[in-house]
C-alpha cells in the first residue's frame, strides 16, 4: 500500500493529503487541530525559502534577458494583464454582492476591531526602496527585495565584463534555491494535510452556517472568474486548452488552498507553469514573484467589492452608484503591493471601507471566518499568476506548446527537471 502511494504522481499525492486532512478533520472534529504543527511547520520551510528564492530568481531573470526593449514590452504586456483582470474582479464582486441579500439573518457580536493606519499611495511607493537591502531580506519585506533585485540585475548587465562573476554567482544562487525548493517541496502531501486537518477540525460547518452567504458569495465569484475570465484568456487570447490549463494548474490551486499564502505557493506554482505548461523559466521567475505581489484579483477585487457591501448591508447604510464605483477603483488600486501572505486583505478591506465612508467595527462579522475565505481567494490569486504566464508567455513566444499540450500534469514528483521555482 505504501509502496503505492509513494510511486503516485506528485499531484496525486498532494490531493490525498488534501482528501485526508478534510476526513481526519470531520472524524476527529477539535482533536484534528492537534494536526496543525504539521501544516506549521511546512509553512515555516516555505517562508524560509521565499527571501532568498525571490531575490535570485528576480535577478537571474534580468542578467538572463539583455533584450531592455523586449523586457519592457513584456513587463508592460503583464502589468496590463493584472490590472485588467483586477478591473473584471471587481465588477463580478460588485455584481454577485448586489445581487445576494448578503446581511439577511446575520447576528452576531462585533468584536473589538482596531483601526489601521493605510499609508497614502505616495508612501507605498517610497515604502518599496530598500533603505537596508540586508534587513529587507532577513525581515521578508518582499516587494523592497524585489526591488534590490531588479536593481541589481540592471546594474550587473549595464557593466558587462565586469560583472560576470556576479552573474555567475546569481546564477548558481538561484540554483541552489532551486534544489533547496525540491527538497521542501516533498513535504507538500504532509503539510497540506496537516492544515486541511486542523481548518476543518477548528471551524467545522456548524460554526460556519451564519455566515453561510457571504463566504457562498465570495466562492461563487471567485469560480466564475477563475473559470470564466482566465478560462477564457487561455481560450480566446492564448488559443490554447483551458481543461489543460486548469488540469495543470491543479497542484498549486490545492497548495495556494490549504496554505492561503500566494507566496508560499511560489515554488509549486513556479513548477506548474514551467514544466506542466512550458512557460520559460526566465519569464516565470519575473511573472511569479511580481504576480505573488500585485495579482491579487481574489484580495484586492472581489473580497472588498462583496465584504464593502455585506457590511453595508449589517448596519442599513444604502450604497449609490458613486459608491460602488469608488468600490470598484479602490478594490482594484488596493490591489498593488498587497503582501501574498494570509490576512493581508483585513488590510486592503480596511482602504476600501475608508474610501465608502463605511465602519470598520465591520470586519469583526467576518474576521473569524477569514481563513476559509482567505483560502478560495488566494487559489483565485495564483491561478491568475498562472494564467498571466501562459498568456502573455505565449504572445512573446515564451511558451512551449508541445509541454503545454503534453499529458503529464507537471513533473511527477518534485525531483523531476529543474524546479525553476520563485
Amino acid at each position: 500500500m505504501m509502496s503505492k502511494l509513494w510511486a503516485m504522481p506528485f499531484w496525486q499525492k498532494v490531493l490525498v493529503g488534501f482528501g485526508l486532512g478534510i476526513l481526519a478533520g470531520v472524524v476527529l472534529g477539535e482533536q484534528a487541530t492537534a494536526l496543525k504543527p504539521l501544516g506549521d511547520a511546512f509553512i515555516a520551510l516555505i517562508k524560509m525559502l521565499v527571501a532568498p528564492l525571490v531575490f535570485f530568481a528576480i535577478a537571474v531573470s534580468f542578467t538572463s534577458m539583455d533584450n531592455s526593449t523586449n523586457f519592457k514590452r513584456l513587463g508592460a504586456k503583464t502589468i496590463g494583464m493584472f490590472m485588467l483582470t483586477a478591473t473584471i474582479a471587481s465588477l463580478i464582486g460588485l455584481g454577485i454582492g448586489s445581487l445576494l441579500d448578503l446581511g439577511a439573518g446575520v447576528q452576531l457580536q462585533a468584536a473589538e476591531v482596531k483601526e489601521r493606519v493605510i499609508p497614502s499611495f505616495s508612501q507605498v511607493l517610497i515604502d518599496m526602496i530598500p533603505v537596508n537591502p540586508i534587513a529587507a531580506l532577513a525581515e521578508g519585506k518582499v516587494l523592497q527585495i524585489i526591488v534590490f533585485a531588479i536593481l541589481v540585475g540592471i546594474s550587473v548587465n549595464a557593466i558587462g565584463e565586469k560583472g560576470e562573476p556576479m552573474k555567475k554567482l546569481i546564477a548558481s544562487g538561484s540554483e541552489v534555491m532551486y534544489q533547496l525548493t525540491r527538497y521542501v517541496l516533498k513535504l507538500t502531501p504532509i503539510g497540506v494535510f496537516g492544515l486541511m486537518a486542523w481548518v476543518v477540525g477548528e471551524y467545522g460547518l456548524a460554526t460556519l452556517l451564519p455566515l453561510s452567504k457571504f463566504i457562498v458569495a465570495i466562492y461563487i465569484a471567485c469560480l466564475i472568474h477563475i473559470i470564466f475570465v482566465y478560462g477564457g484568456m487561455i481560450k480566446f487570447v492564448a488559443k490554447l486548452s483551458p481543461i489543460q490549463f486548469f488540469r495543470k494548474a491543479m497542484p498549486a490551486q490545492l497548495v495556494a488552498y490549504t496554505t492561503a499564502s500566494s507566496f508560499g505557493t511560489l515554488p509549486v506554482t513556479n513548477r506548474c507553469a514551467t514544466q506542466g505548461m512550458g512557460v520559460s523559466k526566465k519569464y516565470a521567475s519575473f511573472v511569479l514573484p511580481m504576480g505573488a505581489t500585485m495579482n491579487m484579483d481574489g484580495c484586492g477585487g472581489i473580497y472588498p467589492a462583496i465584504a464593502a457591501i455585506f457590511i453595508a448591508q449589517l448596519y442599513g447604510i444604502p450604497l449609490d452608484f458613486g459608491h460602488y464605483v469608488l468600490i470598484m477603483v479602490t478594490a482594484t488600486v488596493a490591489s498593488i503591493g498587497t503582501a501574498g501572505v494570509p490576512g493581508s486583505a483585513m488590510v486592503m478591506l480596511t482602504v476600501t471601507l475608508n474610501a465608502v465612508g463605511l465602519p470598520l467595527e465591520g470586519i469583526a462579522f467576518i474576521a473569524a471566518i477569514d481563513r476559509v475565505i482567505d483560502m478560495m481567494r488566494t487559489a483565485t490569486n495564483v491561478t491568475g499568476d498562472m494564467m498571466t504566464s501562459v498568456v502573455v508567455g505565449r504572445s512573446e513566444g515564451l511558451l512551449d506548446e508541445v509541454v503545454f499540450n503534453s499529458e503529464a500534469p507537471a513533473s511527477e514528483t518534485p525531483d523531476e527537471g529543474k524546479a525553476s521555482a520563485a
